[in-house]
């Protein structure tokens, strides 16, 4: 299965999202960090992502007579560069909308159903806003928000830092017939 296909779809993106910070994983931690995931389905997903080379075999250790995996995300592997994309169809781009639509859903309802979850507190947004902009200040947009976040991106955890999921969604709302 090709990149493209593994990454459109909600629960592979969850699992993704979940492990984007790279640090080594077992199943059962990821089913931790997704506990709404039934067990065979995340055993199936993550196989599917090794075997797609999304996610490595890091290390395995034999506990109670069963193996143990430990894993780890190759993040390089998991982005959609632009030839990618530009190859993807139009019904493509509908699954990969489709599946980052309910992979947040689904985030945002493990979130809702946690112990505390305070929306208010938590600065939880999900405003929309119309712009309009010729595609040099689209581009420059563009830049601006990726220079921003990669100045986070590599964040460890602490104390102090809770794990929150970005996402955006930028399309023209108008479009030429």
């Amino acid at each position: 299965m090709e990149i493209t296909q593994l990454m459109l779809h909600p629960i592979r993106l969850r699992i993704v999202n979940a492990v984007f910070d790279g640090r080594p994983f077992t199943t059962s931690q990821l089913r931790e960090r997704l506990p709404d995931v039934p067990k065979a389905t995340m055993y199936r997903h993550v196989g599917l992502l090794v075997e797609g080379g999304l996610i490595e075999v890091e290390s395995e250790e034999r506990k109670a007579g069963a193996v143990e995996r430990t894993y780890r995300l190759q993040r390089s592997r998991t982005v959609i560069d632009g030839a990618a994309a530009a190859a993807m169809s139009n019904e493509d781009h509908r699954r990969g909308f489709a599946a980052g639509i309910a992979s947040l859903l689904g985030e945002f309802e493990v979130y809702l159903s946690g112990k505390g979850a305070d929306p208010t507190a938590d600065m939880v947004t999900y405003r929309q806003v119309s712009l309009w902009l010729d595609d040099a200040e689209k581009e420059a947009l563009y830049d601006d928000f990726i220079v921003a976040v990669r100045k986070r991106l590599d964040h460890n955890p602490s104390r102090d830092r809770r794990r929150h999921l970005l996402a955006t969604i930028m399309f023209p709302t108008e479009v030429e017939p």
